[in-house]
């Protein structure tokens, strides 16, 4: 019965990645991530090579907002998705801890 619920569309988040969508081009993509007790990550990937991320419950609300947003496109870690991101280098010291 638990595949038969349908998750709740947070509207929060559905706002927040179609913002995403608008300011960084209408073949954005999403891939989905389960972190476990945490809920669900959305990490964005933007047409621009930009990427941000939205966290919810879980992993059927995740798939519901990416579903909500026109112009975003379901996605994996595949060559393409990775291949699009462009990481910049203060990011890269934030992530080390500088």
């Amino acid at each position: 019965m638990a595949d038969e619920k349908k998750a709740k569309v947070p509207a929060r988040a559905v706002k927040t990645a179609a913002e995403f969508v608008a300011a960084h081009g209408r073949q954005s993509r999403a891939v989905v991530e389960n972190i476990g007790r945490a809920g669900a990550r959305i990490v964005l990937v933007g047409e621009d090579g930009a990427f941000g991320d939205v966290v919810v419950p879980d992993v059927a609300t995740a798939e519901a907002v990416v579903a909500a947003v026109p112009d975003l496109a379901p996605s994996e870690w595949d060559r393409e998705t990775t291949a699009a991101l462009r990481i910049g280098s203060a990011h890269r010291h934030k992530m080390a801890g500088r």
